[in-house]
């Protein structure tokens, strides 16, 4: 793996792009979960949505967002990490101007993608297990593209219940792929949140 350099808001941001096996036919950028809690690049999470993407065709892009690994920076409790995602989007769309981006987030990762997703006109978001925590009770976000929400059924961090409140509350509201028994980290099952990826992607 190769990583590089890209210029953000509070300093240099460490960044990983993976192509597909063959032509890519779209750009997929994955957040990764909280930076206060071990949350990096490299989260098993985030790396089987970043091979996902891959194998639906997409060049994966992942990155550290301030404060974490190599990226400069401190943690700006998700405000300063939207601008992180907004400028490795605006360095990746540079690199590869034509084709559609996906966005992607695991947890607190899946909260920035969240409130990005408009503001980058993504073509596709994943979010599994979004910290809707971080949103006022029963917001609404603008989210215009298709949405899958991947969610345990056992997760304690982000419980079943208020993933569900928050779907509750969107004018358009994510499709939610449940899965049985998976707890927040998808320990032994990270094969089953390759196959919803892959299902979702079926369907769109």
């Amino acid at each position: 793996m190769s990583f590089v350099s890209v210029a953000g808001p509070a300093g240099n941001l460490q960044v990983l792009a993976e192509p597909p096996a063959g032509e890519a036919r779209a750009l997929a950028i994955i957040c990764h979960p909280h930076p206060l809690h071990g949350g990096t690049l490299s989260n098993k999470v985030v790396h089987q949505l970043a091979r996902s993407f891959n194998d639906l065709g997409a060049l994966s892009v992942r990155f550290n967002f301030r404060g974490v690994g190599e990226s400069e920076g401190a943690f700006d409790a998700g405000r300063g990490e939207r601008d992180d995602l907004l400028a490795v989007a605006a360095w990746a769309r540079a690199q590869w101007p034509a084709l559609p981006l996906w966005l992607g987030g695991f947890s607190f990762g899946g909260f920035i993608a969240i409130q990005a997703a408009s503001a980058l006109d993504a073509q596709w978001l994943v979010t599994v297990a979004p910290a809707v925590n971080y949103f006022p009770v029963q917001s609404s976000v603008v989210v215009t593209s298709p949405w899958i929400l991947i969610q345990g059924t056992e997760d304690d961090i982000v419980p079943v219940a208020d993933i569900r409140a928050f779907v509750a509350a969107q004018e358009r509201p994510p499709t939610i792929s449940l899965i049985p028994g998976a707890g927040h980290f998808f320990h032994g099952r990270l094969n089953d949140l390759k196959q919803a990826i892959l299902e979702a992607a079926r369907r769109n």
